[in-house]
């Protein structure tokens, strides 16, 4: 089964929602994130935000209102079934202004899913926004749907993975691997390895190379004493190679000690 792909794909960021009472309680845990960070890179790219939400219809319709107007692509995970504690597919049309309707495209995945087992209950799994389209689910044939390059899929891991990787070689391959990225750091060492007396060059480094991410990650040991400072930037190879000779001359004329990262 293939779903519409007449979708435009236009964004360059990702994000994520993880909805669900039962994670933000701790009675489940997450397995979203870490999954979706390794389905992006894998392709070569970046989650750039993710938010963890309640099972709170008006708080999801206004966290959709700006999620649609954002222009990125969204991975929304959990809360598109037929319980009275999912409000996803009502949250997300009340942010688009949209009805509830039955997809005739998830009509029929459903009618072949249950056979003469179908029931308008279970014919409810397909009501989505008017204007969305379906994701479809290797798992069972419950689809999911998307709209505005926002993609709703269920929160059990083995049907919302699947789909995601769909909805990535579907509509973003036009952006793997690119430019890949590296990642280069020095360990800081001494008295003066620490964040605030390197303020001043880890300004100027974001400002001379706005195309990298600098990172400045303080290690400590169990009892809180400080172990060393990692400071490196993530981007293409020459600007990192460039970016880090120049923080090394820096770290040198300051007297402070460092050591390659390892890996």
């Amino acid at each position: 089964m293939t779903a519409p792909v007449s979708q435009t794909a236009h964004a360059t960021r990702f994000g994520a929602l993880i909805i669900g009472d039962e994670i933000l309680s701790g009675k489940r845990q997450d397995k979203h994130f870490t999954k979706l960070a390794e389905l992006l890179g894998a392709r070569g790219l970046q989650l750039s935000w993710v938010q963890y939400m309640g099972d709170d219809r008006a708080r999801l319709t206004e966290t959709l209102k700006r999620s649609f107007a954002s222009g990125e692509a969204v991975f929304s995970f959990g809360g598109i079934g037929n319980t009275p504690d999912d409000h996803t597919r009502q949250a997300a049309a009340a942010a688009l202004g949209e009805e509830l309707v039955l997809s005739p495209a998830a009509e029929a995945e459903i009618r072949v899913r249950f056979g003469d087992d179908i029931t308008p209950q279970r014919l409810l799994l397909g009501t989505f926004p008017a204007s969305s389209q379906i994701i479809p689910n290797p798992f069972n044939r419950i689809p999911g749907f998307m709209v505005k390059e926002h993609y709703f899929v269920p929160g059990f891991p083995q049907m919302a993975h699947p789909m995601v990787a769909w909805v990535l070689d579907t509509f973003y391959p036009h952006l793997f691997n690119q430019a890949p990225k590296v990642d280069e750091a020095l360990l800081l060492t001494g008295d003066n390895a620490y964040e605030s007396a390197l303020l001043d060059l880890m300004e100027r480094i974001v400002a001379e190379y706005p195309a990298l991410r600098l990172f400045s990650l303080p290690s400590l040991t169990e009892d809180g004493v400080r172990r060393h400072l990692e400071l490196g930037v993530e981007g293409e190879a020459s600007q990192v190679a460039t970016a880090m000779a120049e923080i090394r001359r820096e770290v040198e004329a300051r007297g402070i000690q460092w050591s390659r990262r390892e890996g």
